[in-house]
C-alpha cells in the first residue's frame, strides 16, 4: 500500500506552494464580500475567523442572557461563540445516521431549557443538511431565529432545493483548516434580517504572525504527516506548536477588531464558486483506537479527524459543560465516529474503507 503524505489543506501539493505565495489586495476583500451578498442576501462582513463572525451575529439579534439551541456533537468555537455573545448553549441530541438534530430533540431541548430560548443553530454536520423545512416550522412555533452555519456546508442543497444559508436571519462561514471553503483562517457573516444596532466590521489586519502561521501551515502539515510513518511526526507537531509556528484550530482566538487577510480573501472567493460542501464519509466503529491503528499502519493518516468528545476538542470538554445525560446519541457518536479527511483522492481510500468495514458498526456515504 503507497503511503498517502498530503496536506491538511483542502489541496493538492501544488496548490499549498500556490497558498505560500498568494497574494491579495484590498479590492479583493469587496469582491468577496459582493460575492458573499450576492449569494446568500443581505450585508456581509470579513472576520479573523467564523467563531467571531458566529459571536457577532449572535450580539446582534438576540439579548444577553437568552438560550440559543445549538447541535449536540459540535466544536468548542461554536459554544465560546454562544457565551461570548452573552448566550447560554442548549445541547440538542442527535440522530446517528445524519448527525444532525431532529424536531423531537429540538423540542426536548427547548422543553429542558431553564433559560428563554430565542434562536437555533444549524450546522448541517460534516455537510450533512437538516431537514430545513421541519427546523422552520420548529422556529417558527416557538418564535425562534434561525441561524446557519456553512462551515461545512458551503454549496449543500436542502432537500428542498433551497440552498444552505439562504433560510436564516443571517449565516456564518468558516474558512478555518478542513472546511468546505478552506484558506486556513478566516470567516464571514452576512446579516439577512435587521439587526438591533450598526453592523461594525474589523478594520484591522490580522497580526504578521497569524498571517505568516496561516501561509505555511500546508507545508508544516505535509512535513508531520510524512513523518507520522517514521514515529516522528508528532515530535516535530510538539516543537511547531512550542515554537508557536502553528496553531491549533481551537487555539483561534474570536477577535472582533481584526479581519482576515488580503491573500485569504482572494482564495476564499477563488473557492467560493466551486464549494460543494465537505461531504465527508463517516462510519462508527468499535474499538476505534484499533481501527485507527491498522488505517496507520496502512499508510493513512486520519488522527484528529473525529470528535472524540461530543463537543470537541477533549481540552475544551469540560468548559462546554455538556450535559450527557440529556444527548446519549451524541455521546455514543463521539465514541465511536471516524470520518475520512478530504484530501485524500476517493479511489485512494478504497484499502480504508475495507479496513474499517471490519469495525464498522454504522456507515454514511460510503
Amino acid at each position: 500500500m503507497k503511503k498517502h503524505y498530503y496536506l491538511g489543506l483542502n489541496a493538492r501539493r501544488r496548490h499549498a506552494w500556490r497558498h505560500l505565495f498568494m497574494i491579495g489586495k484590498k479590492a479583493d476583500y469587496t469582491a468577496l464580500e459582493e460575492a458573499l451578498a450576492s449569494r446568500y442576501g443581505g450585508t456581509a462582513v470579513l472576520y479573523k475567523n467564523g467563531r467571531t463572525g458566529l459571536a457577532a451575529v449572535l450580539k446582534a439579534y438576540f439579548n444577553r442572557g437568552d438560550g440559543i439551541i445549538v447541535n449536540g456533537f459540535t466544536c468548542y468555537a461554536v459554544v465560546e461563540a454562544v457565551k461570548e455573545a452573552g448566550l447560554t448553549p442548549i445541547y440538542a441530541d442527535i440522530d446517528r445516521d445524519t448527525l444532525n438534530y431532529n424536531t423531537a430533540a429540538l423540542d426536548a431541548a427547548f422543553k429542558a431549557s431553564s433559560k428563554i430560548v430565542s434562536g437555533v443553530i444549524v450546522q448541517n454536520t460534516l455537510g450533512i443538511p437538516v431537514d430545513i423545512s421541519e427546523v422552520e416550522r420548529f422556529a417558527a412555533k416557538h418564535g425562534l431565529m434561525i441561524i446557519e452555519d456553512l462551515a461545512h456546508s458551503v454549496g449543500v442543497k436542502y432537500t428542498d432545493g433551497r440552498e444552505a444559508g439562504t433560510v436564516g436571519a443571517a449565516t456564518i462561514l468558516s474558512f478555518g483548516k478542513d472546511k468546505a471553503v478552506d484558506t486556513i483562517s478566516g470567516g464571514a457573516a452576512i446579516f439577512r434580517y435587521p439587526c438591533k444596532g450598526r453592523i461594525k466590521a474589523p478594520a484591522v489586519l490580522p497580526q504578521k504572525s497569524d498571517a505568516l502561521r496561516a501561509r505555511f501551515y500546508p507545508l508544516f502539515a505535509g512535513m508531520v504527516r510524512g513523518l507520522t510513518y517514521i514515529h516522528l511526526g508528532g515530535v516535530l507537531m510538539r516543537i511547531l506548536l512550542k515554537l508557536r509556528f502553528v496553531e491549533r484550530s481551537a487555539d483561534n482566538a474570536l477577535d472582533m477588531k481584526r479581519t482576515m487577510t488580503k491573500a485569504q480573501a482572494k482564495e476564499a472567493l477563488k473557492e467560493l464558486s466551486h464549494a460543494q460542501g465537505v461531504d465527508r464519509e463517516f462510519y462508527l466503529v468499535n474499538d476505534r483506537e484499533k481501527c485507527l491503528m491498522e488505517l496507520k499502519k496502512a499508510g493513512y493518516h486520519f488522527a484528529g479527524y473525529w470528535y472524540e468528545k461530543p463537543i470537541s476538542p477533549e481540552r475544551y470538554y469540560a468548559a462546554a459543560h455538556f450535559p450527557e445525560e440529556h444527548c446519549p446519541e451524541a455521546v455514543f457518536v463521539s465514541e465511536h465516529i471516524i470520518n475520512l479527511p478530504t484530501f485524500y483522492r476517493p479511489e485512494e481510500l478504497k484499502e480504508a474503507r475495507r479496513i474499517i468495514k471490519k469495525y464498522m458498526i454504522r456507515g454514511k456515504n460510503g
